[in-house]
C-alpha cells in the first residue's frame, strides 16, 4: 500500500513538473516580448530622426565655413597691411602726428582720432572674424563627432532589434509552428470621408494586411511599423509627421477621447505605440513583428492619449 502511494505521488509530481505551458501563457510571453521589441524599434526610429538632423546641421555648418574663411582672409590681410606699415614707417603715435601731421593742431588731433578708430575697427573685425571662424570649425567638429556616435548607436540598436526578432520568431515557431501570421490585402469597403483626414484613413485601410517591418513606412509590399504607418497615412494627405510615436505625440494637438474623429492618432504604452483612429471605436495599426496591419478596437490596451494632426 505504501509502495503504491509512493508511486502515485512520484507519478503525480513528474506529470506536474513537465506540464506544457498553456496557450494563454505562451500568448502572454509573446505579447510581452513584442511590446519590448516595439519599444526598441521606436527608440531606433527616434535615433534616425536625430541622425538626420545632425547631418543637416553638418551641411549647414560646412556651407558657412567657406564664407567665414574668406572673411578671415580679408581681415587678416588688412591687419597684415597695418603691421607692415607700422614696421616700415615706425609706429605712428601721438608725437608723430603732432609733429608731422596737418598744420592745424585741431586737424592733427582729429586725424589721430580717425586713424586710431580705423585701426581699432580693423583689429576688432579681425578678432571677431577669427573667433567666428574658430567657433564654426569647433561646431562642425562637434557635429561630426555627434554624427559618428549616432551612426554607431544606430547600428547597435539595429543589431539588438535583429537579435530580438530572432528570439521572437523562435517563440512563435515553438508556439504555432510558424514565424508569422500572414496578412491578406483588404478588399472591403473604405469610408468616404472628406478632407485630408479622409485621405489618411483611406491609406490606412489600403495598408490592411501589410506585414509589420521595423523602421519601415511603406509601401504595402515593404510593410510598416506603428509610427511608419501613421506617418505614411498622413503623408498621403500632404502632412508631414516624424517617424516616431513620441515625436508624433509632440507634433499633434492634444484632444480628449470624446473629441476623437477619424484620422486622429491614438497613443499607447507611454508613447511606445500609435494607431490611426478610423471611427466607430476602431483603429488601424501596425502592431508587432510577425503580424499584419489590422483594424482593431481602440481599447486593445489603455490609451495613453490622443492627437490631432494640425
Amino acid at each position: 500500500m505504501v509502495a503504491v502511494l509512493a508511486a502515485a505521488i512520484t507519478g503525480s509530481g513528474a506529470t506536474s513538473a513537465h506540464a506544457a505551458p498553456s496557450t494563454s501563457d505562451i500568448n502572454k510571453k509573446i505579447e510581452t516580448a513584442s511590446n519590448q521589441l516595439e519599444d526598441v524599434v521606436e527608440s531606433y526610429n527616434k535615433m534616425k530622426i536625430s541622425l538626420a538632423k545632425t547631418k543637416s546641421d553638418e551641411k549647414t555648418l560646412a556651407a558657412s565655413l567657406g564664407p567665414a574663411r574668406e572673411a578671415l582672409k580679408g581681415a587678416t590681410a588688412q591687419v597684415q597691411t597695418i603691421a607692415s606699415s607700422a614696421y616700415m614707417t615706425g609706429t605712428v603715435g601721438t608725437v608723430n602726428v603732432l609733429l608731422e601731421g596737418p598744420d592745424n593742431l585741431m586737424d592733427r588731433m582729429s586725424f589721430l582720432d580717425q586713424m586710431s578708430r580705423s585701426r581699432q575697427r580693423d583689429i576688432a573685425t579681425y578678432t571677431e572674424t577669427t573667433q567666428n571662424y574658430a567657433q564654426r570649425q569647433a561646431a562642425l567638429k562637434s557635429t561630426q563627432d555627434k554624427q559618428n556616435a549616432e551612426v554607431k548607436e544606430l547600428a547597435a540598436r539595429k543589431s539588438k532589434i535583429e537579435g530580438d526578432l530572432k528570439n521572437l520568431y523562435a517563440m512563435r515557431r515553438s508556439a504555432y509552428g510558424s514565424d508569422t501570421s500572414k496578412g491578406t490585402k483588404y478588399t472591403g469597403p473604405v469610408p468616404n470621408l472628406p478632407g485630408s483626414a479622409g485621405t489618411a484613413v483611406k491609406y490606412a485601410y489600403n495598408a490592411l494586411g501589410a506585414m509589420y517591418n521595423y523602421g519601415a513606412d511603406g509601401p504595402y509590399d515593404v510593410g510598416y511599423d506603428c509610427s511608419g504607418l501613421t506617418s505614411a497615412a498622413w503623408r498621403s494627405a500632404g502632412k508631414s509627421l516624424p517617424h516616431n510615436a513620441a515625436a508624433q505625440y509632440s507634433a499633434t494637438a492634444r484632444i480628449s477621447r470624446g473629441e476623437l474623429k477619424a484620422g486622429d492618432l491614438v497613443f499607447y504604452r507611454s508613447l511606445g505605440h500609435v494607431g490611426l483612429y478610423v471611427g466607430g471605436g476602431m483603429i488601424i495599426d501596425a502592431s508587432h513583428a510577425g503580424e499584419p496591419v489590422k483594424k482593431r478596437s481602440i481599447d486593445i490596451m489603455p490609451p495613453y492619449g490622443y492627437g490631432r494632426v494640425r
